[in-house]
This record gives C-alpha cells, structure tokens and sequence, in this order.
C-alpha cells in the first residue's frame, strides 16, 4: 500500500479499531474477503493472453516495472508497465497485491479464493464491441464467474463459498471500447452507428450494464464497484488526432453524459428497497470514477507528480503505439514512466493506476473496510 494511502485511510481504521474496543467485542475477519473484477483491458491481468485475439500484451515492455510476484518485470498480459488499480486494490484490502487471472492455467483455487479477474481487454457492454477483436463479451465473463462460484463450493464448501461470494468486493469497468472501437470506428452502416444517437446508445449500455450488475447480485454480490468513463478525449490515441494535440470535447462529452447515467442506475441499484428498483439482500453499490482523476492529472500534471500527459511512453511517437506496436523492439521507449500517465497510447501507467485506486480508496471504496 503505498505510504499516501496509508496516511489518508489511518484515521478511518483508528476509528474502526476504537469502535470494536469500547464494544468489546473481538475483531471481525476480514471485511473483503476476495475482488473479483470484470472489464475490459484497464482491469485485465491476462485472460487474453489464452484465447485467440490480436489484443495481447504478453511481452517486453509490457510489465517491465512490476515488482511483485515471481518473475519481477516480466510482462503479464496486463496492458501496462507494471500494476493495474484492481492490484493496489487487492492490496489495500489486505490481500494478494496481483489479481489472478482467471484462464491463467497456474492459478488455482487457493489463489483465486482470494481474488479473480475475468476481464478480457477489448470487450465491452456490447457484445458487438468484443466481437470486434474476439475476446470475451461481458456475457461471457459472467459464465466463467458461474463456473467459479461452482469450482469455490468445492473448494470452501457451500457455507464459506457464500459468505466469500457475499463479503467479496466486485469491481466492473468498461465502456470505453463501446464508443472508441465501435460507435465512433464503425462504418455508417454498423448498427451502434446508424441506429441510435450517442445518448441512445448510452441507454442501451446502461440498460446492460444494469443486467450485468443484477445476474451478479443473482449469484451471490452484495458489494458492487460500478466504473465509469474516463475522459477518452484525453487519451493520447484521441488527441494525436485533434488540432493542436488537444482533447477531443465530444469524446469527453459523451463520457460525462454516460457517466451522469451510471450515477443514476448505482443510487437506484443501492436505493436497498427492491420495489424502489434497488437489489435489496444488504448489497451495496458505489460508483467508481475514472473521469475526475485523470482528468486532474491531465489538467495539472506537476501537482499530481507527473510530467507528461499528452503522449505515452511506449514507442517513438507515444500517439499511436500499443499492443504489438509497443514492443521490445519500438525506439525511443522512455526509461522512466514514472513520469507518465499513460504507458501507450491508450493506457495508464502503472503510478497512474495507483493514484486511481488510492483516489477511490479514500473516496468510495472505504466504505468496504
């Protein structure tokens, strides 16, 4: 955990650990048991690098500065150059600071009982979205998780496995592949394109996003972390392509409106009261946002102690590279992306993936200690 977030979550557990003094009662296991994530590749630790897919990141220097885990700065199928939040997540919580994937063949029960990452990088809430570069839709995701909540009771018995499944902290983020590699790159004739405005499209994902959160809820979730939007005008891939290098205002638009949604179905969703449209059963719902992180980094770098945001790391340009374009072999790579957001062109490096779990840490997750 890093020392920030030590400091800033010290006065929450002080508190904590006052309250079960003066009750005298013992303190209670841990309060998250396991995080299971679902998403695209800014939550991905590996599943794509077992099915067939161009989108992959299982080499150099992809996971060139991760320290931690057998085999330190080897690349893990994780779109970075070293941790992911849902990592420093984990970790925060008191727990494994790697989450697993789930198609990893070397992780086992023992290590997924304590954290399990069924995202695909790619995918999105539309199913046409993963269908793009085949990796796993959203729905796909979910029957894996069915198969582990079936591989758990095995493993734990039907009475742990409910109570991991219950206490378990669910973290769900995508939606960035639906606008940028479908509905703004799609032909005209593409259905997301020609079939709806943007809002309209919004609808629909939101329309899944809340399916999706309610067959978790059906299979045991109680405590859900629903993500929203970035600022994907901000992405170095979107202002390579802008006048003079700047974010792309539709793109950011088109975020904050989705977003403002989001908002909306999660304080439905924990309204508590099933006939009010929320999940009832004490589940707990929180929304995690992306946007106003990076957004202040972008607009501010040296506060946050960055240096560059406009392009990333990887590559000669840091407009474009990513994926197989960001190789071992790519020139003028930078040697300290410490002092980057991003590490290609679309994703965060691994300091930018820690501010933004510390920053959620402290804003929302907290709830969960």
């Amino acid at each position: 955990m890093s020392t920030t977030l030590r400091h800033s979550l010290l006065p929450i557990i002080l508190l904590q650990l006052h309250v079960v003094l003066l009750s005298g009662e013992p303190a209670a296991a841990a309060k998250v048991p396991a995080v299971i994530v679902f998403g695209d590749s800014t939550v991905d630790t590996g599943n794509n690098n077992y099915i067939s897919t161009l989108l992959k990141s299982d080499f150099s220097p992809y996971g060139r500065d991760l320290r931690v885990g057998p085999g330190g700065g080897q690349p893990t199928g994780r779109f970075s150059n070293g941790r992911l939040a849902v990592d420093f997540i984990s970790e925060a919580f008191g727990l494994p600071p790697l989450v697993p994937a789930y198609l990893d063949p070397n992780a086992d029960m023992a290590s997924l009982a304590t954290g399990a990452c069924f995202a695909s990088a790619g995918a999105g809430y539309d199913n046409a979205t993963s269908d793009l570069f085949s990796v796993l839709p959203v729905w796909k995701q979910l029957e894996y998780f069915e198969e582990y909540v079936a591989r758990l009771q095995s493993f734990q018995g039907d009475d742990k496995a409910k109570e991991t499944l219950s206490k378990a902290l669910y973290i769900v983020s995508m939606g960035t592949n639906d606008y940028l590699e479908n509905y703004y790159a799609m032909p005209s004739g593409h259905a997301a394109r020609s079939a709806t405005s943007a809002s309209e499209y919004a609808g629909y994902l939101l329309g899944v996003a809340e399916s999706f959160a309610r067959a978790l809820h059906a299979l045991g979730a109680r405590k859900l972390d629903l993500n929203g939007l970035p600022p994907m005008g901000c992405l170095p891939l979107e202002r390579h392509v802008a006048p003079g290098g700047t974010c792309t205002e539709e793109y950011n638009a088109v975020a904050r409106s989705f977003n403002a949604g989001l908002r909306d179905l999660v304080a439905r969703l924990d309204a508590g009261e099933v006939d009010d449209g929320g999940l009832g059963d004490g589940a707990r719902v929180v929304y995690g946002d992306v946007y106003g992180p990076v957004e202040e980094v972008v607009a501010d770098p040296a506060a946050h102690g960055f240096e560059v945001v406009g392009v990333g790391c990887c590559g000669a340009t840091g407009r474009f590279e990513m994926g197989y374009m960001c190789n071992s072999a790519s020139p003028l790579t930078c040697e300290d992306a410490g002092k980057y957001a991003f590490w290609d062109a679309i994703h965060p490096t691994e300091r930018l993936h820690r501010f933004l779990a510390d920053r959620k840490m402290n804003t929302t997750l907290y709830v969960f200690l």
